[in-house]
Formats: C-alpha cells, structure tokens, sequence
C-alpha cells in the first residue's frame, strides 16, 4: 500500500517509519482543511498497513504548527466553526485509534491547536528552540483539539488552568519537566534523533504496543478493576503471537528479538 501526501502534507516512508510532514511553512503550519483531510486519510491506510510500524509527525520550515489560521479568524460563520472543528476532532480521533506509536518531533513552537496535535501523539519529542502556547484566550475562545482533556490529565486541573487563562508561552524546559515533552533534543541534531527513536519503536513488538497504547489511554478514564481485566484478557491473547514466542526464543538465546 502506498501512503501520499499533497502539498499540504509530506509523507515518506522509511525503515518502518512513515514520516507525515506538515508543510504550509508560509502560514507556520496553520491547519487547513485540505491539511487535516490528508493527515487523517494517511493514518486511517497506515492503519492497514504493515510495513508502517510507526509515525512521526512533524512541521516544515520554523515550527511544528501555529495551529488555527489567526488570519481567517472573524470572518467565519458559526457553522463554519463548527463544521471545521468537527474535521479537527476527526482527525485527533483517528490518531488516537491507530494501533501504532505516534511520534510528535516539535521545533520552532506548537501553538493552540497545533499544541493539542502534538499532545494527541504518544510521545513528544522537541528541539531545545520550542515553545508550546495555548493562545486561546488572548483571541477570546477557548482551547480545540482535546487541549481540555489531554492537559487536565497530563498536568491536573489548576496548572492546565493556569496555561489556558494565562495564555503564556511554556518553555520547552518547563514542558519536559511537567512530563508533557518526553525527550529533548538540540535543534540541529533534532531528525536525526526522531528518526533513531522511530526506527527504534519499529523494530518493536507492533502488537503489543498497539494494546498498550489503548490500554494506558483507556486508564485516563477507568478505574483499576476495568483496567485490570483488560491487561488479563490481552495478556491471555498476547502468549499465543508470534512476538511473544520470538521474545522468549531471544531470551534463551541471549540475542536481540526479531519482531515482525
């Protein structure tokens, strides 16, 4: 299967990794509807598709994406609105359905929506020039594309509060010692090492992590006892893979597992 992007959005395929590139660099990666329509499209084949084990996601030119286009606002009717953020929350659902790691490797800064992209991925890794903005409230709206959840659940009510009234820039050093960024990486060694963390995950065991990203997600919201009978009746299906007979053949053998 092959997985293509348009001039809103890059992709290329490499070592297991499907690299999705936004590239509206004169609008700083502003989310266009052609943007969202595409980033959404390559998940949902990448979800069918073997050969993709994991994704980065990325931002061309000088940031990761200044996230809804501060120029067409308030010429939009509230249904436009509506109907936008609806392709919006499409897109953060689909993300969240792929069985596969999502990398998000950040630089410049993520701003509004294009910060709540960022933390739709299952890891964040960012160059030491990023800045992350919930902007929201100096245009007088509040935070779109999960910003609420993902937040509230990251860093607790009173601090997420705090980014969201106070729509103050957040420090790429601040964001990775609140846990929000994962790694943080120099700006000119920034691909490099997204690219080492990628092909890493996708010599993994790509069964596996697609139930541990569902499970850890689904733990935001479930007490213990649900969780703990879902790690049981996939566990109980995990001994019977390929991986798992791999992993335990490698053990024995004291070499490195081959995942398939």
């Amino acid at each position: 299967m092959t997985i293509e992007g348009n001039e809103h959005v890059l992709a290329e395929m490499k070592e297991g990794v499907l690299y999705l590139t936004m590239n509206r660099p004169d609008s700083l990666n502003a989310f266009s509807p052609a943007m969202m329509q595409v980033l959404k499209e390559a998940l949902v084949k990448a979800q069918d598709d073997a050969e993709v084990r994991t994704v980065v996601l990325s931002g061309a030119g000088r940031a990761f994406s200044a996230g809804g286009d501060v120029k067409t606002m308030g010429d939009s009717a509230p249904l436009d609105i509506y109907d936008h953020i609806g392709e919006l929350n499409d897109l953060i659902l689909t993300m969240k359905e792929l069985d596969k790691p999502i990398i998000a490797a950040v630089h410049g800064f993520a701003a509004g929506a294009g910060f709540n992209l960022a933390l739709a991925c299952d890891i964040i890794l960012a160059a030491e020039d990023t800045n992350f903005i919930l902007s929201f409230s100096k245009v007088g709206l509040v935070s779109d594309g999960g910003g609420h959840y993902f937040l509230s659940k990251l860093i607790g009510p009173y601090r997420t509060k705090e980014l969201l009234f106070s729509a103050e820039p957040l420090s790429v050093t601040k964001a990775h010692e609140l846990g929000i960024v994962n790694h943080v990486y120099r700006l000119e060694e920034m691909q490099e090492n997204a690219h080492e963390f990628a092909v890493k995950l996708a010599s993994g065991p790509a069964v596996a992590y697609g139930f541990m990203k569902k499970i850890v997600d689904q733990a935001l919201d479930a007490d213990l006892a649900t969780i703990l009978e879902r790690e049981r009746t996939t566990q109980a299906t995990m001994v019977s893979t390929e991986d798992h007979k791999e992993g335990v053949q490698a053990f024995k053998e004291k070499r490195t597992p081959k995942f398939t």
